[in-house]
C-alpha cells in the first residue's frame, strides 16, 4: 500500500515539474509556478527525509527534463556530439540539477511536516529560494528556471527593484506555501488568501516608486541580427562576406547614435582587422559596438577572449575600448577539469571553444556619449555580472550567439531573464543576437520592440538612458540572502518551541 501512494505521488510531482515550463517563456502562463510547486509542496506535507527527497527529485527531473531540453540541441545538432553520448550527457545534467529540489525535500522532512502552519509555510518557501540561490553559482552556476522569471508578466514583477530575481521567486514560493496549507487546513483558508493577497498587491505597489530618472536624451539605436549559420559564419572564406554584409547593412541607418553588431559577429582576430575596415566605421556617424575574438600574449602563452569593441571613443584595433567575457559556458568556451575530461574534445567540434575568462576589473565601456554595461551570451544570467557595471552604466547591452539553441525554449527563456536583469537595476537593455530573439527593453524590464527568429532583421528603437540605483542594485542579493536566513530560523525556532507529534 506504501508502495502504491509512493509511486502514485511520484507520478503527480514529476508531471507537475514537467508543467512548471509552461509558466515561463514563450508560452509564460505565470500561475503555473505557482500552482505546480503547490503540487510538490502538498506531496512534501506528509512525508520524512527519504520521500521528500525523492518528491524532490521527481520534481526536478520533470522540470529541467523540458525546460532545458535545449541543451541536447546545443550538444548534437550544433556541437556534433553522438547522439547516443548528446542524450547520456543531458540525462546526467538533468539528474545533477534535480539534486537541489531533492536537497529541499530532505529539509522540509527533517522539519517534521505532520502539521500545516506559517512555520511550515515560512520554512518551505525560503529553503526552496536558497536552493535556487546555490545553484545560480555551484559549479560555476546554472540559474535557468529560476521561479522569478516566471512572472516577467505578473505584478510579482514589481519585487524585482528590490528584492531581485530570487525575491521573485520567494514571492511565488510563499503563494504556493500558503495555497497548501489552506488546502491540508481549510479554517486558515481566508487568512492565506489575504496574505496572498498583500504579497501580489505589494509587488503591484512597489511599482509606483521611482528608482531612477533619465539620465539626458533618449538615444536612437539600431540592433542587427544577421541570421548567419554556425557552419558558415566559422568558415575562413566566409568571414569578408559577414563583415561586408554588416558594414553594408549599418549604412542604412545612418541617422541612429549607436549600432550593435551580434557577438562575435566578425568572426576574426581584432587584431587582423584592416584599417579599411576602421575607417569605414569612422565614417559612419554612429558608433558602434561589436562581438568579434581576440588573443593576447601573456606570461602563460596566448590566451584566446570573446570580446566586445566599442568604437565610441576614437581608438581602434587592439587599442579600442573592449570588453572581454568574463563568465564563461562550461564545455562550449572551455573545457572544466581539462586533465580528467580531455577526452571528451574527442566528441566534440565546436568552435572557437577553448577561451580564457577575463579576471580583471572592467569599467562600462563608451559608446554614443554613454557608459554602456556590456555582458556578452549567457553573461546576463547571471546578475552578479551585470551588478560590476552600474550604477556607472546608464545603459546595458548585451550580445549573443543564440543560433546554438536552434528552435528550442532558450532564446525565449534568455530574454525573460534580460527583462528581469533591466528591472533588477533600473537600465534599458538592448539585447543583439545573431539569429533571434532580438529586442530593446525599458528600464521597467518591458519589451518595447522585438525581432523575429530566424530571419536578417535590423531592430530599430529610441531609448532612454537612465541613472540612479534601485534597492537591489545597492545591495545585490545580500537582502533576500539576510531575509532568508531570518525566515529560516524564526521557523526552526518555532519548530523547537511547538515539535511536530510524529
Amino acid at each position: 500500500m506504501r508502495i502504491r501512494s509512493l509511486d502514485w505521488r511520484l507520478l503527480v510531482v514529476f508531471c507537475a515539474g514537467s508543467l512548471m515550463p509552461v509558466a515561463f517563456a514563450p508560452l509564460s502562463v505565470f500561475p503555473i509556478a505557482v500552482l505546480a510547486l503547490a503540487t510538490l509542496f502538498w506531496a512534501w506535507s506528509s512525508a520524512g527525509c527519504g520521500r521528500a527527497a525523492w518528491y524532490g527529485f521527481a520534481f526536478g527531473c520533470g522540470m529541467f527534463a523540458v525546460g532545458v531540453s535545449w541543451v541536447y540541441v546545443s550538444l548534437h545538432n550544433y556541437g556534433n556530439m553522438p547522439l547516443p553520448l548528446a542524450a547520456f550527457t543531458v540525462l546526467i545534467f538533468i539528474v545533477l540539477l534535480a539534486l537541489f529540489p531533492a536537497a529541499a525535500g530532505v529539509a522540509y522532512g527533517w522539519f517534521g511536516q505532520r502539521r500545516a502552519g506559517w512555520a511550515t509555510i515560512v520554512f518551505g518557501a525560503a529553503v526552496w529560494v536558497l536552493m535556487e540561490w546555490m545553484r545560480g553559482w555551484v559549479l560555476s552556476g546554472f540559474p535557468w528556471l529560476s521561479l522569478g522569471y516566471s512572472q516577467t508578466n505578473s505584478v510579482l514583477f514589481g519585487w524585482a527593484p528590490v528584492l531581485g530575481v530570487y525575491g521573485v521567486s520567494l514571492a511565488v514560493a510563499l503563494s504556493a506555501a500558503i495555497a497548501t496549507d489552506a488546502l491540508i487546513a481549510p479554517r486558515r483558508a481566508i487568512l492565506g488568501a489575504t496574505v496572498i493577497l498583500m504579497i501580489w498587491g505589494g509587488g503591484w505597489g512597489v511599482t509606483l516608486i521611482r528608482w531612477v530618472e533619465p539620465n539626458g536624451e533618449p538615444v536612437g539605436v539600431a540592433l542587427l541580427q544577421g541570421n548567419i549559420g554556425l557552419d558558415t559564419k566559422w568558415t575562413p572564406s566566409q568571414a569578408r562576406a559577414i563583415v561586408n554584409y554588416y558594414r553594408t547593412e549599418s549604412e542604412q541607418h545612418r541617422d541612429r547614435d549607436l549600432v550593435v553588431w551580434p557577438e562575435s559577429a566578425v568572426p576574426m582576430y581584432i587584431d587582423k582587422l584592416s584599417d579599411g575596415f576602421w575607417d569605414a566605421l569612422d565614417e559612419h556617424p554612429a558608433d558602434f559596438i561589436f562581438g568579434a575574438l581576440e588573443r593576447r600574449e601573456t606570461p602563460a602563452g596566448e590566451r584566446y577572449y570573446n570580446t566586445v569593441v566599442s568604437t565610441g571613443v576614437g581608438s581602434t584595433g587592439v587599442e579600442a575600448n573592449l570588453y572581454r567575457k568574463r563568465h564563461l559556458v562550461p564545455f562550449g568556451e572551455y573545457l572544466p577539469f581539462r586533465n580528467l575530461l580531455s577526452w571528451f574534445l574527442e566528441y566534440l567540434h565546436i568552435p572557437m571553444s577553448d577561451f580564457s575568462a577575463w579576471d580583471a576589473k572592467q569599467e562600462p565601456i563608451v559608446a554614443a556619449g554613454l557608459r554602456v554595461g556590456v555582458s556578452v551570451c549567457y553573461e546576463d544570467a547571471f546578475v552578479e555580472e551585470i551588478l560590476k557595471s552600474v550604477p556607472d552604466a546608464s545603459l546595458l547591452v548585451n550580445v549573443s550567439e543564440d543560433a546554438w539553441f536552434g528552435d528550442s525554449l532558450a532564446p525565449h527563456q534568455r530574454v525573460q531573464m534580460a527583462q528581469m536583469r533591466a528591472r533588477e537595476v533600473g537600465r534599458p537593455m538592448l539585447r543583439a543576437a545573431n539569429t533571434g530573439v532580438s529586442v530593446s527593453i525599458d528600464h521597467n524590464g518591458a519589451i518595447v520592440v522585438e525581432s523575429p527568429q530566424f530571419q536578417r532583421w535590423v531592430l530599430t528603437d529610441r531609448v532612454q538612458p537612465m541613472r540612479g540605483s534601485t534597492l537591489f542594485a545597492t545591495w545585490g542579493n545580500a537582502l533576500i540572502l539576510t531575509l532568508l536566513g531570518l525566515m529560516l530560523a524564526l521557523s526552526i525556532g518555532a519548530r523547537r518551541l511547538h515539535p511536530c507529534r510524529r
